[in-house]
């Protein structure tokens, strides 16, 4: 039998309530973006260390990623999400600082450093998982289906605003280098991230009042209602044959998606010899193309709703193809070397991947609020386990795939190429099994009698 989940799920959220919760997905970026981009670039090029190292890190915070049906079980079950949103983004904080002071001890003592290093990585892999899960559940549960792609939308956009805006202020304050500067950096942005957390979700869990629906439906409140075990709720989410075909996408776009994300700052430093700072500042360029995509996929799914161009589905596929094709720029730019456009190259993958991903986030949503009520959680948490796998042996194969051309004497631009390329063709195959999957965007039967219908939801939230 479902978990009933708490009153103020069953409340909707506006475009305010939704912004809200929109600066939490940018105080986790601010947090993620200097763990897997600019500690990554200290690494391999200030250290002097194997791209592998970095890659290894990143793999095992994504790895720790298998728990997230766990905690989207949790919060299913227990409700306050926003204890576990605040929570996470709080131990996300300490292991990005902790993880700092790490690669700026590896200077002086690698083992301790490495050591540190490896404790700061779990505890970003389970903030990031316990914190964002939880949002997500949130937004899946109290979200108006109509407004599911906007919200994804919007709350996608503010998390690379966060990646693009802290990668660029941090390259600007990260020069002339220095490891106390990295450290100093780093706890300030955590600092900042825990507090915006904390204001973001003040008052939003309050339980609403019951109402006579509510009351008649469960007269001894949702506390009777039985609650299933994980194991039986996980195989209930593994068992329905879409999730499955919306796992298995995830994981292979994801594996496309993130081939990139460890050696690109190496990479325009090898190749086009950009300074710690100028690398960092190509991220901010790379995020800030992925905010222009899915600012165009969010007008348009809006403009055109219940049309071709308002289908979610048609979005991931041409954002998947497109990212193919944008991938190849890339190849050539590792080919040519610094005559390339490099920046216009990288601004074309983060527009191409931006379109791919809020129309991938939006399905997610609109199949999570399709599913049993009070499941959320953990439908969200299988797909973002599938997700951060496939994010993490992604990263983590394309530093090994570098290393490996390297040590059997390829030249680096070759190694770079040869990951860029294979990244393309994960995306041609993530746009053929994209096709498969249902559309989101379509409103079913039972959208249309949720309390979370449009007509019911209100434009403000306290």
């Amino acid at each position: 039998m479902a978990a009933a989940l708490p009153i103020s799920d069953h409340r909707p959220l506006g475009w305010w309530g939704i912004a809200r919760l929109g600066l939490i997905q940018t105080a986790l970026a601010a947090i993620v973006v200097l763990a897997t981009s600019t500690f990554n670039r200290v690494m391999v090029v200030e250290l002097a260390l194997p791209a592998m190292l970095p890659g290894a890190l990143v793999a095992f915070h994504h790895a720790l990623q298998f728990l997230r049906p766990r905690w989207g079980w949790g919060s299913d079950v227990g409700g306050k999400r926003a204890v576990w949103i605040v929570g996470g983004v709080t131990i996300l904080g300490a292991g990005g600082i902790l993880a700092a002071a790490s690669v700026a001890w590896m200077e002086t003592s690698y083992a301790a450093g490495l050591a540190g290093a490896i404790a700061g990585y779990f505890l970003i892999g389970i903030g990031v998982g316990a914190g964002g899960t939880s949002l997500l559940a949130l937004l899946a549960s109290r979200v108006a289906p109509a407004r599911r792609a906007g919200a994804a939308t919007m709350v996608w956009m503010m998390m690379i605003a966060g990646f693009a805006v802290t990668a660029g202020v941090v390259g600007q304050v990260l020069d002339p280098y220095s490891p106390e500067r990295l450290v100093m950096v780093t706890a300030v942005v955590a600092a900042v991230a825990v507090v915006v957390s904390l204001l973001a979700v003040w008052g939003l869990d309050k339980p609403a009042r019951p109402t006579h629906a509510d009351s008649a439906a469960d007269p001894a409140g949702p506390e009777s209602t039985p609650k299933p075990s994980f194991k039986t709720a996980l195989l209930g989410v593994w068992e329905d044959a879409e999730s499955r075909r919306m796992a298995l996408f995830i994981f292979v776009s994801m594996l496309a998606y993130s081939a990139q994300d460890l050696i690109l700052e190496p990479f325009a430093g090898t190749v086009f010899h950009y300074t710690p700072g100028e690398s960092t500042s190509l991220a901010s360029f790379q995020h800030g193309g992925v905010f222009v995509g899915m600012l165009l996929v969010g007008l348009l799914g809006s403009l055109f709703k219940g049309r071709l161009l308002g289908s979610l589905r048609l979005w991931t596929v041409f954002g998947c193809l497109a990212s193919a094709v944008a991938l190849s720029g890339l190849v050539m730019a590792a080919l040519v070397g610094p005559e390339w456009p490099l920046k216009g190259a990288v601004l074309t993958m983060g527009i191409t991947t931006g379109a791919y991903a809020v129309a991938a986030v939006g399905s997610m949503m609109g199949l999570a609020g399709r599913g049993e009520a009070g499941h959320e959680g953990i439908r969200m948490g299988v797909w973002g386990a599938a997700q951060a796998i496939g994010m993490g042996l992604g990263s983590f194969g394309g530093t090994v795939a570098v290393d490996a051309v390297r040590a059997l004497g390829g030249a680096p631009h070759l190694a770079y190429a040869s990951v860029f390329a294979a990244e393309a063709l994960l995306f041609l195959a993530s746009a053929l099994m994209a096709a498969r999957i249902a559309d989101a965007s379509k409103t079913t039967p039972a959208d249309l009698t949720t309390p979370l219908g449009p007509d019911l939801a209100p434009e403000t939230q306290s």
